[in-house]
């Protein structure tokens, strides 16, 4: 069956916390990960909450869409802290929002930003470390990354 396969692995979490509470938070939303339909996807519900990797396939058989989905089920941990959300499309006759807006080419895994700004296109599977270090060189991860110190240290900065 060759339908379009949205998935999202991540769930909306509060304030990043320190220590041990901190990683059963992130475990817990790795483990909440479900799928969710794709008449209910809007990038614009993302905006400055999560950071949406689409990835794109012309069938859900396809070698590149099989291996990045593994790729990803393989750290769900790391995405979640990221507040990353996954989505999937391999129905390229649905045209849907993502695919009007990102046109890809067969196989892409295309990164977005919390502000809604294309960040990464990439024609191949690429690794959670990869992506990681990618989100992790943004402003605004960085600004979380400072502000959650701040939070453990008890300081404004």
């Amino acid at each position: 069956m060759n339908q379009t396969t949205p998935l999202v692995f991540a769930a909306f979490f509060g304030a990043i916390m320190a220590g041990p509470l901190m990683a059963q938070t992130v475990e817990a939303e790795a483990e909440e990960m479900a799928p969710v339909p794709m008449v209910e996807l809007n990038l614009n519900d993302f905006l400055w909450e999560k950071r949406p990797v689409v990835v794109f396939a012309d069938t859900e058989r396809d070698p590149a869409f099989i291996r990045q989905l593994e790729l990803l089920e393989e750290r769900k941990d790391a995405l979640a802290e990221r507040d990353v959300v996954i989505l999937t499309d391999t129905d390229p006759e649905a045209m849907s929002e993502l695919r009007e807006k990102l046109r890809p080419r067969g196989f892409m895994l295309v990164l977005i930003g919390k502000d809604g700004d294309v960040k990464l296109r990439k024609p191949f599977p690429w690794s959670v470390r990869e992506l990681s270090r990618s989100i992790d060189k943004m402003p605004m991860r960085q600004q979380e990354l400072r502000d959650s110190r701040a939070e453990v240290l008890g300081t404004d900065g």
